[in-house]
C-alpha cells in the first residue's frame, strides 16, 4: 500500500526547509521550496485482490536559481520522474511525477 503523505512530507523537508502540501492561492511562499499536491494512483491486482497500490504526487520544485541542485536531489527519489520545467514571475518551476 501506499506510504502515509506526511511521511513524504519528512523525506521532502530533508531536502529543503520549506515544504508545502496544496499551498492555497495567495499564500506567501519562501523560495527556494517544494510544493506537492495528490495527482492520482497506480494500482495492481492479482488473483482479483488488491496487490499493489501507490499514491502519485506531483512534486514541484520552485528556485530562484535556474542551475537549483534540489531538482536534482528530488529527481534522485525513487519512483520519481521529470515532467517539464518552466519560468514564471523570475521564478524557475520543476515539476515531477513521484509515486509514493
Amino acid at each position: 500500500m501506499g506510504r502515509p503523505r506526511l511521511e513524504l512530507h519528512e523525506v521532502l523537508s530533508e531536502l529543503v526547509d520549506h515544504v508545502y502540501f496544496q499551498p492555497p492561492s495567495g499564500h506567501q511562499m519562501q523560495f527556494p521550496c517544494i510544493t506537492y499536491t495528490r495527482d492520482g494512483t497506480q494500482t495492481q491486482h492479482a488473483d482479483n485482490e488488491l496487490y499493489r497500490h501507490f499514491k502519485r504526487y506531483q512534486v514541484t520544485v520552485i528556485d530562484r536559481n535556474p542551475d537549483t541542485d534540489l531538482a536534482d536531489k528530488v529527481e534522485a527519489l525513487r519512483y520519481c520522474s521529470f515532467e517539464r520545467s518552466f519560468p514564471s514571475d523570475d521564478l524557475n518551476h520543476y515539476v515531477f511525477s513521484l509515486f509514493f
